[in-house]
Order: structure tokens, then sequence, then C-alpha cells
């Protein structure tokens, strides 16, 4: 295992942690209408696990000796409530994504394994979480009930 392709991947994710921070924080402030009750405290607890996981992925780049980049991507912002929980998803599908790379790259450190997997369970619950906010139950609800009379 090369530290210097895993900090590299580190720093990826650092990136986009940043980024969760600022695009989650920005969905809480602008989210309006009749949902803003439920979705804005939503969309702040999304942003202080982005920056949890900022956290540590920061001190890990630090413990394997590299430094953590203080910059992140451009944020999608939206005041379309399915669009802001569409860019979510996209969001911490991607974060999976980078946390599998840097999984593969941290092969053969069972320490650090175990630290990523456990970042990428919670990853993996936020794109399980925001697939299921996407989902049109009662649509799906309706259609069934139509193809079982048909």
């Amino acid at each position: 295992m090369s530290n210097d392709a895993v900090i590299d991947q580190l720093n990826e994710i650092l990136k986009h942690e940043w980024t969760g921070v600022a695009q989650y924080s920005q969905a809480s402030f602008i989210i309006e209408g009749q949902w803003r009750e439920v979705f804005a405290e939503k969309f702040q607890g999304d942003a202080k696990e982005s920056f949890k996981h900022a956290q540590l992925i920061g001190d890990k780049i630090v413990s394997l000796g590299g430094v953590p980049v203080a910059q992140r991507n451009d944020i999608k912002q939206s005041r379309d409530l399915t669009e802001v929980l569409q860019n979510s998803l996209a969001f911490e599908s991607k974060a999976v994504e980078m946390y599998e790379k840097a999984l593969d790259l941290a092969e053969g450190n069972r320490p650090l394994v175990i630290f990523l997997e456990d970042i990428l369970l919670e990853e993996q619950e936020g794109v399980e979480e925001y697939t299921k906010l996407l989902r049109d139950t009662q649509a799906s609800e309706q259609e069934a009930s139509q193809r079982s009379a048909g």
C-alpha cells in the first residue's frame, strides 16, 4: 500500500465531504414550502454528518503523513425539493464510490480498512435513505393495484 495514493484519495474524499457541508447547509437554508419543517432539519443533520466525516478524514490524512486539503467542489443547489433530493442521492452515491476506491488502496492495512468501512456504511445508509425518499410509494401502490385489477 502506498501512503501517497491513499492520502491523495483521502484528500479527494475530504473535498467531497467539505462540499457536503456546504451543499446540505445551503439546502437547509433555501428549502421552502410545506416540507421545510421536515427537510431543513434533515439537511442540517446531513451537513453535520459530512463535517464529522471531514474531521475523521482530515485527522487520518495527518496521521498518514499528509496535509488535508482546504478546498471543496462546486455545490449543486435548487429550490425544487425533488431536485435537491436527487442531488443528495447523487452526492451520497459518489461518496460510496470514493470510499470504495480508498478501501481498494488501503488493502493490507486492516485498521485503515475498518476505519473506511465504518464511514462507508454511513454513506451507504445515506444512499438508501435518499432512494426511499425519492420512491413514489403512492404511485407505486396505484400501479400495483391497476396491474392486479387488469
